[in-house]
């Protein structure tokens, strides 16, 4: 984590404001399938609520299942509120 909050500062990123906007925000998801209570949580404790994570989770690994609820990453994404993945855009 502490390097990734390295990387976030050479972007610029200043923490402080909670949910503030930002310039960089990296977070770490998954580590082969692992379940620690942390530092770092994993799997990431919101991940299966994040359209913006879970959608593009879906292009570089399909086949990926949360390691604690078992869901596939289809199943999360069909649960996911419509509007969410509507609001998701590919770039």
């Amino acid at each position: 984590m502490d390097i990734l909050h390295e990387v976030e500062r050479s972007f610029g990123r200043k923490r402080g404001i909670l949910n503030a906007p930002r310039t960089l925000d990296l977070d770490l998801i998954d580590y082969d399938g692992r379940v620690e209570r942390g530092p770092p949580v994993l799997p990431h404790p919101r991940v299966q609520d994040r359209a913006f994570v879970l959608l593009p989770l879906a292009d570089v690994a399909p086949a990926w299942v949360h390691p604690v609820t078992r869901l596939s990453l289809r199943q999360l994404i069909d649960q996911l509120p419509q509007k969410d993945r509507e609001a998701t855009v590919a770039f």
